[in-house]
């Protein structure tokens, strides 16, 4: 299984800001547009989708990020997707996140279920029912 793992950051800019955000199956959604073709795709390939709204600042996010991109790895029929919400500030309030990390499950293109805050053992419930306990 794969960990996300931080990089020293050795004072050549901040392009490692997502190390410890993004790893295994999990994919950083910097645009609109990126957001569009990546629900088009899940739609396309009937997979869920398990959207996490983070900031790097955050400290629940970052303590939940390694177990996100190992859920990337075991449930390869969804597609996990990583929002940074400083990043994508107008997109993140128009869809009404008010807390970090908050997660979406989409199916179609349509949220069907939301979990608030950095509690592994309720998103591993939630993915345990979406996938019938079995990892893909």
């Amino acid at each position: 299984m794969g960990n996300c793992l931080h990089k020293d950051n050795l004072g050549d800019g901040d392009s490692d800001q997502h190390v410890d955000f993004v790893s295994g199956n999990v994919q950083l959604i910097t645009t609109k547009e990126s957001w569009d073709q990546h629900l088009e795709q899940a739609n396309r390939d009937s997979k869920i989708v398990v959207a996490n709204f983070s900031a790097t600042w955050c400290g629940p996010c970052k303590m939940i990020a390694p177990y996100f991109c190992d859920l990337s790895e075991k449930h390869s029929s969804m597609m996990f997707l990583l929002v940074d919400v400083d990043e994508m500030a107008d997109f993140s309030t128009s869809l009404d996140i008010k807390a970090t990390p908050t997660f979406f499950f989409l199916k179609d293109g349509k949220e069907f279920d939301k979990l608030v805050g950095a509690n592994k053992p309720e998103l591993e419930k939630k993915i345990a029912v979406i996938t019938g306990g079995v990892p893909h």
